[in-house]
């Protein structure tokens, strides 16, 4: 089963118009995105990768219906959450 947190997204309109975020919250934590490494669609979500200011990786997916902004995959120091 696929585990995901809703995340809090302060964000700015990409390259092709679309939403990206340029701070990320959860948890009580806050992050700033330093770069947006890749971006991908999937069925109902546009996925994106990106390493935050933190110099962790972030797997984020952004629901096309309803604006709803989830952590996929979180990566700190070769290790996975």
């Amino acid at each position: 089963m696929e585990q995901v947190f809703a995340v809090q997204v302060n964000p700015v309109r990409g390259p092709g118009g679309e939403p990206e975020p340029r701070r990320l919250r959860f948890g009580g934590r806050v992050v700033a995105v330093a770069e947006v490494l890749d971006r991908w669609p999937g069925e109902g979500y546009r996925y994106l990768k990106l390493r935050g200011g933190d110099d962790a990786t972030y797997i984020l997916r952004h629901g096309e219906a309803g604006d709803r902004w989830e952590l996929v995959q979180f990566i700190r120091d070769g290790a996975v959450g």
